[in-house]
């Protein structure tokens, strides 16, 4: 499997050696985003974790879209940012066209566009763009929130089942848990103060949870990591608007638009601390932001969405 930029077959594999005895290849570079290419500029990218929605998740389309731009730079050209415009409903039960234009090449930045396709037409839009390595002296980032490190943190699996082992929990939220425990996601998830999910009552629309892709992915060129946080910084981003706003029901819920900004090199298959928050919402829209922490206090990724929230008044039930 060759990795994104270099002159193999597609597919944002990692290239770099052999892995470690005992560990197991990230599924996210295997699979989900491996890439079929069909022809030059255009790929062809499966599912392999569909939400309960039974639309498609948005972080594959923003990884899938951009392990494809990536076949379409050189090795040394690493991307900086991204811009994604989600247009359709993604469809589930077929594969997506991935249909890339080469806008610009320039000495220093690369621009590439992206096309999503499904039955003949565009479910997402994306602009990516590549720079060559330079180094600067005008350099400085915001302070890395200081919380528990995740050694000392149960994962969401571990506090689901902790859930599950009180007699008292209503079915309805038994069966809820359970549905969550059976997903089958590439990604590991440790957060910092795990909301009570049995309390509607109203809170700071900020969350923190530490992050990584499940399996190994190992040094290799930095737009395959690059590409995984992007499948990784849309889980649970957009719900952080929901937080101050938990007596609401949801009735509908989907991301508008996605943007990253990569700032250092980082390991996606490491803990990174994601901090989320939400500064507005209104409109039926809500706007979050995202910071991507390596542990050492870089900041490695920014993010930004904004997303359609509809939601409905519910009844208070008990969880006994």
């Amino acid at each position: 499997m060759g990795d994104p930029g270099g002159a193999g077959g597609a597919g944002a594999g990692p290239g770099s050696g052999p892995t470690p005895s005992g560990d197991l290849r990230s599924v996210l570079i295997t699979s989900v985003l491996n890439l079929e290419r069909l022809e030059v500029d255009l790929f062809r990218g499966r599912h392999h974790w569909v939400p309960a929605t039974q639309r498609l998740f948005g972080g594959q389309i923003v990884g899938q879209a951009l392990v494809a731009a990536a076949h379409a730079v050189s090795r040394d050209e690493q991307v900086h940012s991204l811009h994604c415009y989600f247009v359709r409903t993604g469809d589930p039960k077929v594969p997506v066209l991935y249909e890339v234009e080469r806008t610009r090449t320039g000495k220093s930045f690369s621009v590439r566009s992206v096309k999503a396709i499904q039955h003949g037409k565009p479910i997402f839009i994306c602009q990516a763009s590549f720079q060559l390595s330079q180094g600067s002296p005008v350099q400085h980032q915001f302070t890395m929130p200081t919380v528990p490190p995740p050694e000392e943190l149960l994962t969401q699996d571990e506090l689901i089942q902790k859930f599950l082992q009180d007699p008292n929990v209503a079915e309805g939220y038994r069966k809820r848990l359970t549905k969550i425990q059976a997903q089958d996601v590439p990604i590991e998830i440790k957060p910092v103060n795990p909301p009570d999910i049995f309390s509607s009552e109203p809170q700071e629309p900020k969350q923190l949870f530490w992050v990584r892709a499940r399996g190994y992915i190992g040094e290799t060129d930095m737009k395959v990591h690059c590409c995984v946080a992007a499948y990784i910084s849309d889980y649970a981003f957009l719900g952080t608007a929901l937080l101050p706003h938990r007596q609401y029901r949801i009735k509908f819920m989907v991301s508008l638009d996605h943007s990253m900004w990569f700032h250092v090199p980082f390991r996606a298959d490491h803990w990174m601390l994601y901090e989320c928050e939400s500064p507005w919402a209104g409109g039926c829209r809500g706007l979050v932001q995202g910071r991507l922490w390596r542990r050492d206090g870089v900041l490695a990724v920014t993010c930004a969405q904004e997303g359609v929230i509809r939601v409905e008044q519910t009844q208070q039930q008990s969880k006994l």
